[in-house]
């Protein structure tokens, strides 16, 4: 039977050679093998061919599929017809290696044709030589543009924001406005509301797109906008900035300096991107991966996971000293042995899952005292709960297994005081860490761990001990 016949009677379909993507969403790696022959011939009109109808998080993806020799080709090869914006899609350590191939120059152009956030996006990365060269060769107001963002702290509303924006006197008239938007050619490409200000440029209001649209021409600005003003500071971190977002269902607001005066905008497609960084940081940060990307080489990764791993060592030590404390009630009855993993491993599992509650809820700032002490309550009853109905369980099967009541009735005993203490420090330490201004996604795992292994281990084998010394 052949390949195609195979295929139509499963009802499947094959790839079509020349689309970007397969059926599942990934790159088509007939497409892919083509792009790169074309790319070693040197082929340039085809390369373009196949590069110019892509959107840029597909030519990023692209770009990560390549090798990096083949990323350098290729971009040189397209020379304007290269979209840096694609620079932004793909990961941080392809994007600094691909700019430090890259000239300076090639770069400069690149970044005149972005818009301020994705052009910061870039620079910042840079040394500080390389950017300010780059810089030098922007035209004025552009390089004075993004030094001022780049001068706002990392991770901070003035970093991400677009410095175009629509901002308009209160005395204008809705007819004068639109003559404005439709003459003036210093314009932000997008936006979505209009933005109200005074002489100084401090915001006065807002005007939303729908509601300026469905306005009459006479109609005087200042009675048209909203005199409710949310704004974020430029120094602001941009993940307090999402919160308001998210918070308030908006699409864009306007981000302000020291003084109060507009500089900048932020919208909803940056703080996607924010949304997703922060998610990302903080579940590497729970797996102790640090900042680690997929196309990280071998060294960098082990240099990002041998520090937490280090200190898991240490830890595992630690439950290591508690067991040899009871190295002659494992001798007299070996099947402890056997046993004792399944406490530590049901404590560190359901720590665990407190811990990512709680950690999570600590991040998107849900937690005030109420709920402090309702999650508190919560978390610990559901651990004695936890605890009795597994201590059942894993009682009867020992007890069945072994033939041992005895037996089966310690290791429910321990089976209940570790899912206590997991559902405990699950909990507290996350906010402990909270209240000692550091990072709970940090830490929060190596301690937790350490808590249920030890517990678990002291509580099965000191009731082992205690239960067969007395009975």
């Amino acid at each position: 039977m052949t390949d195609e016949s195979s295929i139509a009677e499963h009802g499947e379909t094959r790839p079509d050679p020349n689309a970007f993507r397969d059926p599942e969403d990934h790159l088509n790696p007939e497409w892919l093998e083509r792009l790169r022959a074309h790319l070693a011939a040197g082929d340039e009109h085809d390369l373009v061919e196949m590069m110019e109808p892509l959107h840029a998080a597909d030519a990023g993806d692209v770009l990560e599929a390549l090798e990096a020799d083949e990323r350098v080709a290729l971009v040189q090869m397209l020379g304007d017809k290269f979209d840096f914006l694609a620079l932004t899609e793909v990961d941080d350590s392809i994007r600094a290696d691909l700019i430090d191939e890259l000239p300076n120059e090639e770069v400069a152009r690149g970044v005149a044709t972005l818009d301020n956030d994705d052009a910061v996006y870039i620079l910042e990365d840079m040394d500080a030589g390389d950017r300010e060269e780059v810089l030098a060769q922007l035209p004025a107001f552009e390089r004075l543009s993004l030094k001022r963002s780049l001068d706002f702290p990392e991770d901070s509303a003035g970093r991400r924001m677009q410095t175009e924006f629509i901002a308009i006197p209160p005395f204008w008239s809705v007819g004068q406005t639109i003559d404005y938007l439709r003459v003036e050619k210093d314009l932000p490409d997008e936006f979505y509301q209009l933005y109200v200000v005074d002489p100084s440029y401090r915001v006065l209001g807002t005007i939303p797109l729908d509601k300026f649209l469905r306005a009459k021409r006479q109609v005087k600005i200042e009675n048209l906008m909203n005199h409710d003003v949310l704004t974020v500071d430029a120094t602001e971190d941009q993940e307090e900035a999402a919160r308001d977002f998210e918070r308030y269902d908006l699409v864009e607001v306007g981000v302000v300096d020291e003084n109060k005066r507009l500089v900048g905008v932020l919208t909803v497609d940056d703080i996607v991107d924010v949304i997703h960084e922060e998610a990302t940081e903080d579940i590497k940060l729970l797996g102790g991966v640090g900042d680690e990307e997929i196309s990280d080489k071998v060294l960098s990764t082990v240099r990002s996971r041998a520090p937490w791993l280090v200190v898991n060592l240490f830890t595992a030590m630690l439950a290591s000293f508690v067991i040899s404390l009871f190295n002659a009630t494992i001798e007299q009855m070996v099947a402890l042995a056997a046993l004792m993993p399944i406490v530590a491993s049901m404590g560190g599992n359901a720590g665990t899952q407190t811990m990512t509650v709680t950690v999570r809820a600590l991040a998107t700032r849900d937690l005030d005292r109420a709920r402090v002490r309702r999650l508190i309550t919560r978390e610990v009853s559901g651990g004695l709960i936890n605890g009795c109905i597994f201590a059942v369980l894993i009682g009867g099967i020992t007890w069945l297994r072994y033939l041992n009541p005895g037996l089966g009735t310690v290791i429910g005993l321990a089976m209940i005081v570790n899912m206590l203490a997991a559902g405990t420090a699950g909990i507290l330490i996350p906010l402990t860490l909270d209240r000692l201004k550091v990072d709970p996604a940090i830490a929060s795992s190596v301690f937790v761990t350490t808590v249920t292994d030890v517990i678990g281990f002291f509580a099965f084998l000191g009731l082992a001990g205690l239960w067969f010394g007395l009975f």
